[in-house]
C-alpha cells in the first residue's frame, strides 16, 4: 500500500488570534499571508514545502454554530428516541448552549462538551433517578435573566 493518490486534510488554528485582530473585513489575501506567517514560526520550512495548498477558512458566525448544535442535539435526540423520550429546547436555552459552546478561537469544538455538560450529563441523572421516563417529553428552558444553568421539566399536555 502507499500513500500516492491520498488527499491528507489537517486543520488548525494557527494565526486565529492574528486574524480576530485583523477583523472580519480584512482581505482574503492578507489573512492568508498572516496565517502563512504563523504557520512558518510553527513548522519547519521542510515540512512546509511538501504541504500543496492551504486554504484558509473564515471564523463561525452564530448561525453556523447554530447549525452545529442543532446536528449535535439531532443525535442526543435519537438516543434519547430508543427510550421513547422526546427532547426540546426552548430558543433561551438553545442561546445558552451555543453561548457556551462557542469560543473564537476554538470554533465549534468545545460545543460538544458544553451538550454533554448542560444537556447530556444532568439528563441521564434525572432518567436514572426517575424523575424522566419513557413516554416522556423533556423541555429545556434556559435560566431567566441571565442566570448560569438550563431547566428541566417535564411537558405538561393538556
Amino acid at each position: 500500500m502507499d500513500f500516492k493518490n491520498t488527499v491528507i486534510i489537517m486543520t488548525s488554528n494557527l494565526g486565529s488570534s492574528a486574524i480576530r485582530e485583523l477583523g472580519e473585513d480584512a482581505p482574503a489575501d492578507q489573512v492568508k499571508a498572516v496565517v502563512m506567517e504563523a504557520v512558518g514560526e510553527h513548522f519547519r520550512p521542510e515540512f512546509i514545502n511538501r504541504i500543496d495548498e492551504v486554504v484558509v477558512f473564515q471564523q463561525l458566525g452564530q448561525s453556523q454554530i447554530r447549525g452545529i448544535a442543532d446536528i449535535q442535539l439531532d443525535r442526543l435526540r435519537a438516543r434519547l428516541r430508543e427510550r421513547e423520550i422526546d427532547l426540546t429546547l426552548d430558543d433561551s436555552a438553545f442561546d445558552q448552549l451555543v453561548k457556551v459552546g462557542y469560543d473564537p478561537v476554538f470554533g465549534a469544538r468545545p460545543l460538544k462538551r458544553a451538550i454533554q455538560a448542560e444537556i447530556e450529563n444532568p439528563l441521564a441523572t434525572r432518567i436514572l433517578a426517575g424523575e424522566f421516563a419513557a413516554g416522556d417529553t423533556v423541555v429545556v428552558t434556559g435560566s431567566p435573566h441571565g442566570e448560569s444553568g438550563l431547566h428541566f421539566e417535564r411537558a405538561r399536555f393538556h
